[in-house]
């Protein structure tokens, strides 16, 4: 039997895109209407592809959270000028910078290996690259931002010695990596991080050296999950951050809200996406 309600979904979601896309020049010259500064920096890593969910991503932040100190787009290299110009255009914090420009030169010869074999790879390498001089945010661009995170302040304290993840609603691990039962526990989705401080990610990256066969496509996340637990770090509220596939297969999206402060919408629900952009 055919669900018509996902299927409904699913050609809205992509028909409410194609049109935004087709706004873009236009929409990134609408202001967006906050005086709120957040003192944070804000790094994204995105591709051409993705420019559409980029920009929205982008406007929902500022709107909702305020305007961090830099939101900077890390280009995988495929963003053309124009993409680039038209990013700057949203807001003077957004700043763009290719890859090759961001990774360290000193980054352990797994992750480089790892780096020009797969876009993943890639993600890692940005993210033992980004610097930490105070409180910074690493997030995909398939995250939309609500009312609920102008608390986000609370987080970024100098008391606040750990990092914080978005909990993944399940454990989407490269079990190759996974040396013991427990580090499969509290599943860390690599979409969305709150760093403090530098994390120590020697203890994962050893285990990404050690690997006889070529990194897959949650290879990534598991060296993240397993950095983060290693780090100590702290889960956001799954209530209010939300990762959820739960209603990937009705009509509504069930948990956006102006309580939440975001929800991260995976490839399995990413037509919903476009049900809460704003412009």
């Amino acid at each position: 039997m055919i669900n018509i309600g996902y299927h409904a979904a699913k050609l809205q979601g992509n028909w409410k895109r194609n049109i935004y896309k087709s706004l873009l020049p236009q929409i990134v010259s609408i202001p967006i209407k906050t005086t709120r500064k957040v003192p944070l920096s804000v790094y994204a890593f995105s591709c051409e592809r993705d420019l559409p969910e980029q920009v929205a991503s982008i406007r929902s932040f500022i709107r909702h959270i305020g305007i961090p100190e830099r939101f900077i787009v890390i280009s995988d290299g495929s963003y053309t000028d124009s993409s680039c110009k038209l990013l700057r255009r949203i807001h003077p914090c957004v700043e763009i910078t290719p890859f090759t420009k961001l990774i360290k030169e000193d980054l352990p010869q797994c992750v480089t290996d790892f780096a020009q074999i797969h876009p993943l790879g890639k993600k890692l390498a940005a993210l033992l690259s980004i610097p930490v001089n105070g409180a910074t945010i690493f997030t995909d661009s398939d995250i939309l931002f609500f009312p609920g995170g102008t608390n986000l302040n609370n987080f970024t304290s100098l008391d606040h010695k750990y990092c914080r993840y978005l909990p993944d609603c399940s454990a989407s691990l490269d079990e190759r990596l996974i040396y013991d039962e427990d580090e499969r526990l509290k599943p860390v989705n690599s979409g969305f991080i709150l760093f403090n401080y530098e994390l120590d990610w020697s203890f994962a990256i050893e285990r990404l050296a050690n690997l006889q066969d070529l990194p897959v496509y949650f290879t990534e996340q598991t060296i993240v999950h397993l950095t983060i637990h290693h780090n100590h770090g702290r889960p956001f509220c799954s209530q209010k951050y939300v990762l959820s596939v739960e209603d990937q297969f009705v009509y509504s999206d069930k948990f956006a809200s102006k309580k939440i402060a975001l929800r991260h919408y995976v490839n399995d629900v990413r037509h919903k996406f476009w049900w809460n952009v704003g412009l």
